[in-house]
């Protein structure tokens, strides 16, 4: 079993940034892959980022490359997503999700544990 709190949420002005982080428990996250999602108001949820066990191997959605990174530290078992050039578009629940397996995924069908999320606002 994983748990994971996301934090670092807020209300920000187009053009700035945030860093979200992710909190897994127990000691197995090392084991996982990790993945940010995003589902704004009457939308699907949509992967922004992913990464695998080691952080070695990374996946950005097109159109997110270049503004937001993915990271993890395995010894304080987070993952971080930081986001750039913050635009009114990025505004959105964000969730954390962990994934059995060990190579990123791209599909929310290939994640056993999700957080509860962390609202992000972007205002213009």
């Amino acid at each position: 079993q994983v748990q994971l709190v996301e934090s670092g949420g807020g209300l920000v002005q187009a053009g700035d940034s945030l860093r979200l982080s992710c909190a897994a428990s127990g000691r197995t996250f090392r084991s996982y892959a990790m993945g940010w999602f995003r589902q704004a108001p009457g939308k699907e949820r949509e992967l922004v980022a992913a990464i695998n066990v080691s952080g070695g191997s990374t996946y950005y959605a097109d159109s997110l490359k270049g503004r937001f990174t993915i990271s993890r530290d395995n010894a304080k078992n987070t993952v971080y997503l930081q986001m750039n050039s913050l635009k009114p578009e990025d505004t959105a629940v964000y969730y954390c999700a962990a994934s059995r397996f060990f190579s990123y995924r791209l599909t929310p069908d290939d994640y056993d544990y999700w957080g509860q999320g962390t609202q992000v606002t972007v205002s213009s």
